[in-house]
């Protein structure tokens, strides 16, 4: 009979977050898989655990999650841990989920904390509706088609980041989506949290003036709907016009004005050029 894979949230920043579940669970499974073992060592440490770990991470993901599989189908239990949060989510445990559910293998999620989440409450953005992108593409070609891609996405928008990258892509951002209502979330649980409510553009001045450390969670308030039936064609033309000055590609901001209005986009388009 084959074992199992356990999902295992664990603490964003505070080991007091960590449930009693979750320490059960690493202390019965057979082995731990972890991102990083330096980092899920202290935390066996912090509740006295004792278990073998290996090492899965991006870019060992698809040698060693072949072991990992074959090892759980031998009968023997496996917890999935990340450095912190929830595994799978935004995280190179997704593939492995993915292979243990293609070859038969039961899993099952321990809950815990999740970056995110804690950051869309904290926030006080809407929070009915969201859409969770994970980090932006490291290329800038590929950030700014991104972010153009969102521009008109009236749900809330959540990004995660690193601080190496963080004044460079706010500054991006800004550049899309001007001044939306944004809260930039750092350092969640830890000593020194912050909650950063403001506007992209003054987001992106005050990072960019000063050194950044710790893991970030962009929030960026959706758009305004549009009453589409009321738009006229040179209204339409007009709002196109207005994505280009923000920094939008002419042709990425005739689809949206053609979404937004009905208009064709070529038509549009034309207009633009």
């Amino acid at each position: 009979m084959s074992g199992k894979l356990y999902i295992v949230g664990t603490p964003i920043g505070n080991l007091g977050d960590f449930s009693q579940r979750g320490i059960d669970t690493l202390t019965d499974c057979d082995f731990i898989a972890a991102e990083d073992t330096r980092v899920t060592l202290k935390l066996l440490n912090r509740f006295e655990i004792k278990k073998p770990m290996v090492s899965y991470h991006e870019h060992n993901k698809f040698k060693t999650g072949h072991q990992i599989i074959e090892r759980i189908a031998a009968g023997e239990n496996c917890a999935l841990v990340t450095d912190a949060g929830m595994p799978a989510v935004s995280d190179p445990g997704e593939d492995l989920v993915r292979e243990c559910l293609n070859a038969g293998i039961e899993v099952t999620a321990v809950p815990g904390p999740c970056a995110f989440i804690t950051a869309l409450a904290l926030s006080g953005m809407p929070s009915r509706r969201f859409t969770f992108e994970g980090f932006p593409p490291p290329e800038k070609a590929e950030r700014k088609k991104l972010f153009e891609t969102l521009v008109n996405e009236e749900r809330t928008v959540i990004f995660y980041e690193a601080p190496h990258r963080l004044a460079a892509t706010l500054k991006e951002m800004a550049a899309v989506f001007g001044t939306r209502e944004t809260a930039v979330v750092k350092e969640i649980t830890k000593i020194h949290e912050q909650v950063l409510r403001t506007d992209l553009v003054s987001a992106a001045e005050k990072y960019s003036a000063e050194e950044t450390k710790g893991e970030f969670v962009i929030i960026i308030r959706g758009c305004e709907p549009r009453e589409s039936a009321d738009m006229t064609e040179e209204e339409a033309i007009k709002y196109a016009l207005d994505l280009v000055k923000d920094g939008i590609s002419k042709t990425e901001a005739a689809k949206i004005a053609s979404k937004e209005s009905g208009f064709r986009k070529g038509d549009i388009y034309k207009k633009l050029i």
